[in-house]
């Protein structure tokens, strides 16, 4: 890392599940960081960033909204490289076009530009999901192998009315057509389902499916995910930020479980916990599938098993008092 210059950076929504490590991770690494949250002012927000090392001398933070245009222009003016994290991600919308898609869309589209602007930007690097790359006409099975070639299909989300999977595919192509149009270096990171230990002090959504099936319930969705490390997905941002040859997408799976395997897996390690013991439908089980791990390798990282994923994200739960046992 001696070798490797410090950068001044940005990363939006910086108080994140995923950003927070981003964010922790490039200030270890002696980067200069400028934060951009909604509410700067918010604790909750906010102090988990500054507890951590070198956030007293390198770490800035900074209002700004996904929809107001312009807001980043500043605060991207500077810096070298932008991570744009800041994306709602929720499963129950009562409005998807308004709490989902259009902050993803616009909200990206308003970060591209204010990068377009700044002459010091160098790189985006977008927090994508894997959720823009699996939902395609082909069907997904055990034998199938998923890579960055794949793109979800914009009216197969509408039909299946999957608005997540929809606005993260959307945010994703109009990233592409903008940064394309416009000479913007961009490269995205594309991770399933993010597990791990929780910097911040709230429930993100992820961890909350882990909470659910440690919790008691009766049942467990019939549902097929990739699951992924932040601490991973953390260093891969952070990677392909520093390594100058870093470019398109990355997927990044370490692998892809049914709930019903997923429950399995706790039952094992933590034989107490009430686990669901049967499947919400009598539908067949949604299918497994691979991910391709050549395009992550090649940024030089070696995903962490999912086995331990799961246990950290259970030990962070109990730890941070959301689930006790």
């Amino acid at each position: 890392m001696e070798t490797e210059a410090k950068k001044v950076v940005c990363v939006t929504g910086a108080g994140g599940f995923i950003a927070s490590w981003i964010v922790k991770l490039l200030l270890q690494r002696g980067h200069t960081v400028r934060g951009t949250l909604r509410d700067p002012a918010d604790p909750k927000k906010t102090e988990h960033l500054y507890a951590l090392d070198g956030s007293a001398e390198r770490l800035h933070l900074y209002k700004a909204d996904l929809l107001e245009e312009g807001s980043f222009d500043a605060i991207v003016d500077g810096c070298e490289c932008v991570f744009h994290t800041a994306s709602p991600f929720h499963n129950s919308t009562k409005d998807p076009e308004v709490e989902l898609i259009k902050p993803a869309v616009e909200g990206t589209l308003n970060v591209l530009a204010s990068c377009k602007k700044a002459s010091s930007v160098k790189r985006v690097i977008l927090t994508s999901s894997m959720a823009a790359v699996v939902f395609t006409e082909n069907p997904l099975s055990p034998g199938v192998v998923v890579d960055e070639k794949f793109f979800s299909v914009k009216e197969l989300c509408e039909k299946a009315k999957e608005w997540y999977v929809l606005s993260k595919t959307l945010a994703e192509q109009a990233a592409w057509k903008f940064s394309e149009d416009n000479g913007i270096d961009l490269v995205t990171i594309n991770p399933a389902m993010v597990l791990g230990p929780l910097l911040h002090p709230t429930l993100n959504t992820s961890a909350g499916m882990i909470k659910y099936l440690i919790s008691g319930s009766p049942v467990y969705l019939n549902f097929s995910v990739g699951w992924v490390n932040v601490k991973d997905v953390a260093l891969a941002h952070v990677l392909a930020c520093e390594v100058p040859s870093a470019s398109g997408r990355y997927c990044m799976a370490d692998r892809v479980l049914h709930l019903s395997e997923v429950v399995k897996i706790i039952h094992e390690m933590y034989p107490s916990l009430p686990v669901p013991e049967k499947c919400a439908d009598d539908k067949p089980f949604a299918p497994t599938y691979q991910v391709s791990r050549d395009k992550i390798k090649s940024l030089g990282i070696e995903l962490t098993p999912f086995e331990a994923t799961l246990r950290e994200t259970i030990e962070s739960l109990k730890e941070k008092g959301f689930v006790s046992f």
